[in-house]
């Protein structure tokens, strides 16, 4: 019995060793040497390491521009929630019909491809897409000209918040759809059945047994899309207009790249990851009313703005 003990000890911290490590060293340190850095000074030619919080100072008390950088994090952190809501909705009737009302199994696993297949191609690919889709003479204007609904090209879909939100939610759909139709999958049938004995309709049924079963997956997908939204620069660079073409993330990039400050960039890093781990700590606190929270706050950063 003790031989087994240990070797099951063994297979099991064999098994957990390897992934510990690896998010030690490439999630858990890079994150400490940001930290740090965010409170260096940047020199004339290289980075100071003086303790400062000037950084954070500055962050805080910039007006780039009509928009300071906190304004600008506020701005990034409503359109996140707008892509996060949008595949929340997109995805949790899509991986429905796949799991109850597709029944054979080589129907749904051909759908559930289908709805995956994008995350195959280029992130560039996907964002250039939407350049042909929504540009002057692209594939919407195109159509809208020949159905007769304008005589002339249309300006407004392209360069603007609407574009970026939109390709933002065709690339970040799929990583909400994963952890709902898994959790989805994961829900007992007679569970279902037995709602249904009770008396409760379909409506019923979907509120008072799937959408709480199926939360966990729910709040799963939305972290990626909100975490992964939050820190994209490049669809707001190809999509955006000259007001909507700089997101916080953009100012980070910059910071790493063209301006060479990284203990800068490094404070605003930190804020960002600050602002997301709060927000996901307040949906699994408040986890029967989550999409409740991310409208409350929604509607609090719109008025901040």
């Amino acid at each position: 019995m003790e031989k087994k003990k240990t070797k099951h000890k063994f297979l099991k911290y064999g098994i957990i060793a390897p992934v510990a490590i690896w998010l030690f060293m490439f999630l858990v340190l890079p994150y400490v040497n940001l930290f740090i850095y965010s409170f260096w000074k940047n020199g004339p030619f290289d980075v100071v390491k003086e303790f400062t919080l000037e950084n954070y100072i500055k962050f805080f008390a910039s007006q780039g521009g009509s928009k300071g950088q906190y304004t600008l994090l506020l701005d990034t952190l409503k359109t996140s929630l707008i892509v996060t809501v949008i595949t929340v909705i997109i995805s949790f009737p899509l991986a429905y019909f796949i799991n109850f009302v597709v029944q054979k199994v080589k129907y749904k696993q051909m759908v559930y491809m289908m709805a995956i297949i994008p995350l195959w191609v280029s992130y560039i690919m996907r964002a250039y897409a939407w350049k042909i889709i929504l540009g002057t003479n692209g594939v919407l204007n195109s159509f809208l000209m020949w159905i007769g609904v304008t005589n002339k090209p249309l300006d407004i879909f392209l360069y603007s918040n609407v574009s970026v939100i939109l390709a933002m939610v065709h690339i970040y759909t799929p990583y909400v759809l994963m952890p709902i139709y898994t959790s989805l999958e994961q829900i007992p049938r007679n569970l279902m059945e037995a709602s249904k004995d009770l008396g409760c309709n379909g409506f019923k049924t979907l509120c008072k047994v799937v959408i709480p079963l199926s939360l966990p997956g729910i709040i799963t997908g939305a972290t990626y899309s909100f975490a992964l939204s939050m820190g994209d620069f490049l669809a707001p660079s190809l999509l955006g207009g000259s007001t909507t073409s700089t997101k916080i993330a953009n100012i980070v990039q910059m910071q790493f790249g063209t301006s060479n400050n990284w203990p800068y960039g490094a404070a605003i890093g930190i804020i960002i990851l600050i602002f997301v781990i709060g927000l996901n700590l307040t949906s699994m606190i408040f986890i029967n009313f989550f999409l409740i929270s991310f409208f409350v706050i929604f509607v609090f950063i719109y008025v901040l703005i």
